[in-house]
């Protein structure tokens, strides 16, 4: 995986394959710096009284281990095991899992420009780590917009193959919210009434978004979006607009939200 810094920092969440066991530690290589040694000494390898140290880790075993402590100036890197729960152990091993598969995209964009790798990432790669947090970040963002570069400032004869990469191989994570509105409308013509409110240009336009019939006087509706927060604005948006074109014609218009 590539790294912009050499060592890890203090509480970094590491990956890490188990070379060597012994009574008083584990001596391991650390997957995302360059197979860099680091130690777990057998008291941070788990809560309490460590019996068998063979019972917790075992060579070529992955795990996920917390940094305590750097000395670059003499390689030594001190890890902790027992720090490190199941949903954060669960969350880094997908991150490593996604660097590496950004990586072997790079690798695929590098070929279709003919260029090294190692010359993307100068030219581009890291930049889009810092600004999208993540390499496979900035895949998954152009995936969900392929026109999110240029609108963050990035230009160059790269980013067609960057997007057509990312369109190929990269399904964008996303997150579903639902409700339902009641819409009645005493007006003789308030079914057609009813149906103009749910086809405005806004609600049309907006293609995350999903209305189902659930019977009278109920509508179901679906948001999908990359995060809760966007999901939660649209849902805010889509909804208003529908009471409101209702309301303002002499309907009755309420939404209720469903779990998440």
């Amino acid at each position: 995986m590539v790294r912009t810094s050499e060592f890890p920092e203090e509480s970094e969440l590491v990956v890490c394959t188990v070379q060597n066991v012994k009574n008083f530690g584990a001596f391991v290589t650390l997957d995302e710096y360059g197979a860099k040694e680091g130690f777990i000494h057998i008291r941070d390898v788990a809560t309490g009284w460590v019996k068998y140290i063979r019972d917790y880790v075992r060579e070529g075993q992955k795990i996920v281990c917390k940094v305590l402590g750097v000395d670059p100036s003499k390689g030594h890197i001190d890890l902790s095991l027992k720090t490190v729960n199941e949903h954060q152990k669960r969350e880094k091993i997908q991150q490593w899992k996604n660097e590496n598969k950004a990586e072997k995209l790079m690798e695929i964009i590098a070929e279709r420009l003919n260029r090294e790798p190692t010359a993307l990432y100068e030219e581009f790669g890291y930049d889009l780590m810092d600004h999208f947090g993540t390499l496979f970040g900035a895949f998954e963002q152009v995936a969900t917009h392929k026109g999110i570069l240029e609108e963050e400032g990035f230009s160059g004869d790269w980013i067609e193959a960057f997007v057509e990469v990312a369109k190929e191989n990269v399904t964008p994570s996303s997150v579903q919210i639902s409700g339902y509105l009641e819409l009645t409308c005493p007006l003789p013509d308030g079914v057609d009434r009813i149906r103009d409110a749910l086809a405005s240009d806004t609600v049309s336009a907006m293609e995350n978004v999903k209305i189902q019939y659930t019977g009278a006087p109920r509508y179901r509706v679906i948001v999908t979006a990359p995060d809760y927060k966007t999901a939660e604005d649209d849902m805010k948006v889509v909804t208003t607009e529908i009471m409101s074109n209702l309301q303002s014609c002499g309907g009755e218009a309420s939404f209720h939200r469903e779990g998440k």
